[in-house]
């Protein structure tokens, strides 16, 4: 996809389920070994009754809406906020959601508003800034 071919308003979106072993391997990535994440004894015992996804895990797939859906192969992930909103669970299915809200033509960078939901629902939220290299 090249610069030209994105169009403000433009939404990109794909669906994705969050499995434990998916928790557990980010956690041997990231060294992120939180008992909230990743023991169930202390998870049930939490306020939210089970073990819920690493913040940072969910938000990663922003990098997947970037980097494969807008602008794909040909960008560059040059910033992104978050927002938090509420928990992620085991086998949670999400929709990975980007709107492109404003392109910089000088320096063909697009504005994304970026959103995890469930149920309808934003989990996550925030804005990235993404550069097209074509």
């Amino acid at each position: 996809m090249t610069y030209d071919d994105i169009k403000i308003g433009a939404v990109y979106e794909f669906k994705k389920t969050i499995t434990q072993a998916e928790v557990m391997k980010f956690a041997e990535l990231s060294g992120d070994y939180n008992p909230l994440h990743s023991d169930p004894e202390f998870g049930a015992r939490s306020q939210f009754g089970q073990n819920i996804v690493h913040g940072m895990l969910g938000a990663s797939f922003f990098s997947t809406l970037v980097g494969m859906y807008c602008p794909g192969k040909q960008s560059l992930y040059l910033s992104q906020t978050l927002q938090f909103k509420k928990p992620l669970f085991y086998n949670d299915q999400i929709i990975v959601r980007g709107t492109v809200t404003d392109k910089q033509d000088s320096v063909q960078v697009i504005i994304l508003k970026t959103e995890i939901l469930k149920n309808n629902e934003v989990i996550i939220s925030g804005e990235a800034r993404v550069r097209v290299l074509v």
